[in-house]
């Protein structure tokens, strides 16, 4: 079974939600992201989220774009990406989701990225720019690795989009809570909420809330109502703020993650 559907089934019989924790590949560097990887899996992250970093991205705000910016300097890749993960998995088997865009994938070859994921121990993708219904000469390779294909709806999605996106679905669905890029808004549960109970009638899948969640209240809230809440900007924003200490940012991080990940149990 993919590590994504177990988790989600445990959580549903502790009847609890998932902490989903991004971090940038490379950011500061590739060993320290590693370090991070393991502070936020020691400190209640129930799923990593790793963004490769992209020089196009359409759906990050100024602090991911930054994270991206110093990523590619350190030499982040799908390469490296996988490399880590490969790594991790001599000691984790907490679900690990890559985040990114298609042309890396394109330019690495979809049946070898599929096959090398699934060896490298990757659960899920979250391709930003794919569409699932486009995503045909990736999923055709994904599908049968077992590696879930995570597909994004939003507030902007009408039914018939959301008919589409559901049938394809594996792992969880994230749901954008605001309009635009990440960081830049506050999520606002109660305007969030009803969207997702009206989505869970379209579907079994678990669903994420992902963009504008900064503190452990807001997680707590996503989490009375949702199957994961999922946290980027604000830990990268730590990181940025402690980039040329690394001790102090892999302390902050961890203290940040249980954080929300307290707050997030108390929820229902």
């Amino acid at each position: 079974m993919n590590r994504l559907d177990a988790l989600f089934s445990r959580l549903k019989d502790k009847n609890e939600a998932a902490l989903v924790a991004f971090l940038t590949l490379g950011d500061p560097d590739l060993a320290t992201t590693a370090a991070l990887v393991r502070a936020v899996i020691e400190n209640g992250a129930d799923i990593v989220e790793i963004g490769v970093p992209f020089s196009d991205p359409t759906a990050d705000g100024p602090v991911l774009q930054k994270a991206s910016e110093i990523g590619l300097r350190q030499g982040a890749s799908l390469n490296r990406a996988l490399e880590m993960v490969a790594e991790l998995r001599r000691d984790s088997e907490t679900p690990i989701v890559l985040y990114g865009y298609y042309n890396p994938i394109f330019h690495y070859g979809t049946e070898r990225f599929a096959r090398d994921a699934k060896q490298a121990g990757i659960d899920g993708l979250l391709v930003v720019d794919l569409p699932p219904d486009e995503a045909g000469e990736l999923l055709q390779w994904t599908k049968p690795e077992g590696v879930h294909f995570v597909c994004l709806l939003a507030p902007t999605s009408n039914e018939a989009r959301v008919r589409k996106v559901v049938r394809h679905a594996a792992g969880f669905i994230y749901y954008v809570s605001v309009v635009g890029v990440t960081g830049v808004r506050p999520m606002q549960a109660d305007s969030v909420r009803p969207a997702i109970e009206k989505l869970r009638r379209a579907t079994k899948v678990p669903i994420g809330v992902g963009f504008g969640i900064t503190t452990p209240e807001q997680a707590k809230e996503v989490a009375a109502f949702a199957d994961a809440a999922v946290v980027g900007t604000a830990i990268m924003r730590i990181v940025d703020q402690h980039r040329s200490e690394p001790t102090v940012a892999l302390a902050e991080v961890g203290k940040f993650v249980r954080g929300l990940k307290d707050a997030m149990r108390t929820a229902r």
